[in-house]
C-alpha cells in the first residue's frame, strides 16, 4: 500500500499519459512543489461557474502556494492534469484520506458506515475548455487505481455534487457511482451524496 510520503518522493509511481483527440496528450501526475505558478494560472482562469462547483478556498497564487506547500503534510493527495507540450495545468484532482464528521453522519443516516481505513473523498476540477470533452471518464479509472493503491475500497464525492448539476450526476452514474442521499449546503443549495464501490468494478 502506498503512502503520501512515498508518492511525494517518487511521483512517477502514479504518473500516466492520456491520449486526447484535441491535444497532443495530457499527463496525469501528482502535484509538485514546482507547480505553484502554473497552478495559480489554472485556478485564476476558472470561470465563476467552475468556482461554484469546486472545493478550493482561493483562486490566486496564495491558494496555489498553500496547495503545493501541503504536499505529503496532511491527509490529501492532489493530482494534476498537465497538457502536452504546453505544460499547462488543465485539471486538479483531490483525493482526501480523512472523512469529516458531517460525511460520516450523513452516510450513517443512509445506512452506510464510512471508515477512514477503507473510504476516501474525491473532488475533481477541470479547466473550462476541458469540461464536457470526456476527460472525466478517462481519468476515473486512474483515480480508482490510485484509491486502491492507497488501500481504499470506496470513493465518495467531496462535498457531494450539486443537485442542479445534471451533467455531473449523469457522468458519475455512468461511471458506477450510486446516489446515497441528499443534503442542504451552508448556502441552502441541495447536493447529492454519491459513492463508488471499487469492489464492484474491474
Amino acid at each position: 500500500m502506498l503512502t503520501l510520503a512515498e508518492i511525494a518522493d517518487e511521483p512517477l509511481v502514479l504518473t500516466r499519459h492520456l491520449a486526447l483527440r484535441a491535444v497532443a496528450g495530457v499527463v496525469f501526475r501528482p502535484l509538485a512543489h514546482a507547480d505553484t505558478e502554473r497552478l495559480a494560472r489554472f485556478l485564476g482562469g476558472l470561470s465563476p461557474e467552475s468556482r461554484r462547483l469546486s472545493t478550493f478556498d482561493g483562486y490566486d497564487v496564495v491558494a496555489a502556494r498553500e496547495l503545493c506547500d501541503a504536499i505529503a503534510r496532511y491527509d490529501k493527495l492532489r493530482l494534476v492534469l498537465e497538457e502536452v507540450p504546453s505544460s499547462r495545468i488543465v485539471g486538479l484532482l483531490e483525493v482526501g484520506l480523512a472523512l469529516t464528521p458531517s460525511d460520516i453522519a450523513r452516510y450513517r443516516e443512509a445506512g452506510i458506515e464510512l471508515s477512514e481505513l477503507t473510504d476516501c473523498r474525491f473532488g475533481p476540477t477541470l479547466a473550462d475548455d476541458y469540461q464536457g470533452q470526456g476527460v472525466g471518464t478517462l481519468i476515473l479509472p486512474l483515480v480508482a487505481d490510485v484509491a486502491r493503491r492507497l488501500g481504499r475500497t470506496r470513493i465518495i464525492l467531496w462535498g457531494g455534487v450539486l443537485a442542479d448539476n445534471a451533467r455531473a450526476i449523469r457522468h458519475y452514474e455512468k461511471n458506477g457511482f450510486r446516489r446515497v442521499g441528499s443534503f442542504a449546503g451552508v448556502d441552502g443549495s441541495l447536493s447529492l451524496d454519491m459513492m463508488l464501490d471499487l469492489r464492484r468494478i474491474p
